[in-house]
């Protein structure tokens, strides 16, 4: 661990003991059955009750009123819980063009415990380290609108707390599902079998797949608490987000769902290398995640801080894939520990362990580009597609996001050189260019923590004529440039090391000179596709890291087709 990520370790665990203090004051508003004798009163380390959670998110919106909103989502669950979430924010209660939205959902499996604890923490922490003027506090609320919801089952939560009371620990899968024996994470549409079948006939959307109110007239299998969440999510243009669960420590990101339906197979989104780089945001600023010697969950199984969902498991009707396929949100899944139902006395050291990476992961929403689609009267364009190609590639990136009714778009992107196109109907597009340098993180300098780049777009309708732009044309055929002399001569020796390591039957040596660095690249993609994936990470892992991003880019276009 590196000196700042330690400092800002120190910064988040005051921010704790802050929290503890505060919650010390609180006085207990009602009385719980539920064994709340064996509760510490001097800490906030306790398994709060469904009636305890929404009070401790009551006394978050009374310690910071101006910045905190209370809300339920439109349907309670089957056993008429509300789905309760606070916002925090300067002013909260709507959306702000040019502030991007970011949401945790935590207790998805009502027995997987410790994210819904992590997020109230979290809650309690952020409110306290805002009052009291800490820097990193203050950008997270004034530049971004986060919004929690610590229990999406809180019957199956319910159902694991009662058995841990009863017999001294929760059944592996008590709670799991909710009040209708319903996985809800197995109970969203399945839009994975729609978008591979797209790309397949290279036809059809890459996003927004369903109409949100048409699927849950039509699909009687939808429970309560997913009907819910997917009104939530359409309501509001969230852009980043995380699905908090238990039963292993790894970050796991898009697709989950395999395109060949094999159980284990390594399935890119065409984002991939976006998410690898979200999914690392969160491991590597966890105390353990991405510790080499920390012993695996399961004996048999790895302890690799990240993973690829169809790699580690295939799951078909996940929240994970539905958030990219069906809105503008980047989601990952964070497995938080080995235990679903640790001991309270646990808990102090998951909010350590975990911290600065909460922290962390919200500051990602202001990764990549962002900015405004308008007409030339100044018009906000809403549903202007925003498409992105890699310079570095050559390739698409062949998931499209779109802007929100003011205009406002917000496109997370890993670093690269890429070109930007915003498309609308009924106007002509217009392109740019940009060179993407992610460094916002927990342990930067104040000054450093800034949102986004910013890139505006205005678009001349079809009725007038296309103005040409050759300030951004020059711009484009700029970057192209420097990214080719990057990647030029010193590739090109190794690209052909490895073809040649890979493919000996071919004399790659005299095909090079035939071939560009690009076309080297490609050719190496279509060699590593050939090999299982742990043969594939072992080649990679041996390049220079430079070089890994720009094959990363590569294999990631090649396997999304």
């Amino acid at each position: 661990m590196d000196t700042s990520k330690m400092l800002s370790q120190c910064v988040l665990v005051f921010a704790a003991a802050v929290a503890i203090v505060s919650y010390q004051s609180i006085e207990a508003s009602q009385d719980t059955e539920e064994n709340s004798s064996k509760k510490p009163e001097s800490t906030i380390f306790f398994h709060h009750t469904y009636e305890e959670m929404v009070s401790l998110m009551y006394e978050v919106n009374k310690a910071c009123p101006e910045v905190t909103r209370i809300y339920n989502l439109s349907e309670p669950s089957v056993e008429k819980r509300n789905l309760t979430v606070l916002e925090i924010t300067e002013n909260p209660g709507v959306h702000v063009p040019g502030k991007p939205e970011f949401k945790y959902v935590a207790n998805m499996h009502g027995n997987e415990v410790v994210g819904k604890e992590m997020v109230l923490y979290f809650l309690v922490a952020l409110c306290e380290e805002y009052k009291r003027g800490d820097k990193l506090a203050n950008f997270i609320v004034s530049q971004t609108r986060v919004h929690v919801l610590p229990s999406m089952n809180p019957d199956g939560w319910q159902k694991a707390y009662k058995e841990l009371q009863e017999k001294g620990e929760a059944g592996w899968l008590t709670g799991r599902a909710n009040a209708n024996d319903v996985d809800l994470n197995r109970n969203f549409p399945d839009l994975n079998a729609q978008i591979y079948e797209n790309e397949k006939k290279h036809k059809g959307r890459n996003n927004h797949l369903v109409k949100v109110e048409n699927t849950i007239a039509n699909d009687k299998s939808l429970q309560p608490e997913t009907r819910a969440v997917m009104r939530w999510f359409a309501e509001i243009g969230f852009v980043l987000s995380s699905n908090l669960h238990g039963g292993d420590l790894v970050a796991n990101y898009p697709y989950d769902e395999t395109r060949s339906g094999k159980m284990q197979e390594y399935t890119a989104c065409p984002d991939d290398h976006t998410f690898v780089y979200l999914a690392k945001s969160y491991a590597y600023f966890h105390a353990t995640m991405a510790d080499p010697e920390r012993p695996p969950c399961d004996k048999d199984g790895d302890n690799k801080p990240i993973t690829n969902g169809g790699l580690w498991y295939s799951v078909a009707r996940g929240m994970q894939d539905y958030n990219y396929l069906n809105t503008n949100c980047f989601e990952i899944t964070l497995e938080l520990g080995c235990k679903k139902f640790p001991a309270a006395s646990e808990l102090e050291k998951y909010w350590l362990d975990n911290a600065a990476a909460i922290y962390n992961y919200v500051l990602q929403t202001h990764i990549g580009v962002k900015g405004f689609v308008k007409s030339v009267d100044d018009t906000p364009i809403a549903n202007a597609e925003i498409k992105v190609r890699s310079l570095a590639t050559g390739f698409p990136i062949d998931h499209d996001i779109v802007s929100l009714e003011d205009g406002d778009y917000y496109r997370l992107l890993g670093n690269g050189y890429y070109h930007i196109q915003a498309k609308a109907e009924g106007f002509h597009p217009r392109s740019k260019c940009i060179r993407i340098e992610n460094n916002i993180h927990v342990g930067v300098p104040s000054y450093d923590l800034r949102p986004a780049t910013q890139m505006n777009f205005t678009l001349n309708p079809t009725k007038l004529p296309q103005e040409s732009d050759k300030k951004e044309d020059y711009n484009c055929e700029r970057l192209w440039n420097e990214v080719q002399m990057e990647t030029q001569l010193e590739d090109r020796e190794l690209l052909v090391s490895v073809l040649s390591y890979l493919q000996p039957q071919t004399k790659w040596s005299l095909l090079a000179d035939q071939l560009s660095t690009l076309e080297l690249y490609s050719l190496l993609a279509e060699a590593l596709k050939e090999l299982n994936p742990d043969q594939m990470r072992e080649v990679l892992e041996r390049l220079p890291h430079a070089v890994q991003e720009q094959l990363e880019l590569v294999i990631s276009a090649h396997m999304s087709k």
